[in-house]
């Protein structure tokens, strides 16, 4: 696999990219190395079914093959269930992804936190928080060393702003975000969050919030998105939507952000789409090292 010394972060797809010749998450990584990507994003999103011995095969070829993983849980988490029934039940899936995805190797756990219900935001943050506080307490006395991404949200409903999850890493150990750009944009309704200036002002919060450590160890989630005044819609390719991705990159770039990036896109554009982000996002490292050379 081609190296690139000055790249601070790593390109996959959110599930397995539909050109992978076989089933199976062990066969997507490796596809996903000879794509000359590395990072794959497994998407347990509907339940956790696993075995123990499926989870040691995905780790050692992912060791193998040098790509780094993340687990999507499942959708059906919500921090704010309004019934004890129901709040055990997300509790349990949390916990199973957290836990499956550690014997995997997988050290990001990514979900969805949950809705307001039309309670007030500060009294649905309070209740998310204890309820993190809890989940990783349980996994940290079981030794399962990971780390929670509530997901920033793409509706107005749902708990999630790009804030709040700032806020929960740094109440809550063990907590860090995991920022979908597309979520962000149709949050809004109206179009906006989708120019440099506004990306640069969500890492600066990031930065100011968490510290240069924290741009350092981010997770994203990048795609194109259609929406309405509501929000998200759903996501579309890269050359349906509007999504200002090349700037959103370049400031990547100009603040020195280093992790992971998923990307979603529906079929046939997953894996072309990962493609072109990660080759866009080297085109303008390239560019910014020779602009450097000039300088000089």
């Amino acid at each position: 696999m081609e190296t690139y010394p000055n790249e601070f972060l790593r390109f996959g797809t959110v599930g397995a990219p539909q050109t992978a010749r076989e089933s199976g998450t062990p066969a997507a990584i490796l596809h996903m190395r000879e794509l000359g990507m590395s990072h794959l994003e497994i998407a347990w999103t509907q339940s956790v079914r696993v075995t123990d011995e499926t989870c040691a095969l995905i780790k050692a070829t992912s060791e193998k093959a040098g790509i780094s993983l993340s687990v999507h849980a499942p959708y059906f988490i919500n921090l704010n269930s309004q019934t004890e029934e129901l709040m055990t039940k997300s509790d349990a899936r949390l916990l199973a992804a957290a836990r499956a995805g550690f014997k995997a190797g997988a050290y990001d756990i990514v979900f969805h936190p949950g809705s307001y219900h039309s309670q007030p935001p500060e009294q649905v943050y309070e209740r998310c928080k204890q309820k993190l506080i809890e989940i990783t307490g349980i996994l940290r006395e079981e030794g399962v060393e990971v780390t929670l991404r509530p997901e920033t949200m793409g509706k107005g409903a749902m708990f999630g702003t790009l804030d709040e999850t700032i806020q929960l890493a740094r109440d809550v150990p063990g907590i860090m975000p995991c920022i979908d750009w597309a979520h962000l944009h149709a949050r809004t309704g109206d179009g906006s969050f989708n120019s440099y200036d506004e990306f640069a002002d969500a890492l600066k919060r990031v930065r100011d919030g968490l510290g240069e450590d924290g741009l350092k160890r981010m997770h994203f989630h990048m795609s194109s998105i259609a929406y309405t005044a509501k929000g998200e819609k759903e996501h579309v390719p890269l050359n349906e939507g509007d999504m200002r991705y090349r700037e959103l990159l370049q400031a990547f770039i100009d603040f020195g952000v280093g992790g992971t990036v998923g990307v979603e896109a529906p079929l046939p554009f997953h894996t072309a789409d990962a493609l072109t982000l990660q080759a866009t996002y080297r085109r303008l490292l390239k560019k910014g090292e020779e602009l450097e050379q000039i300088a000089d």
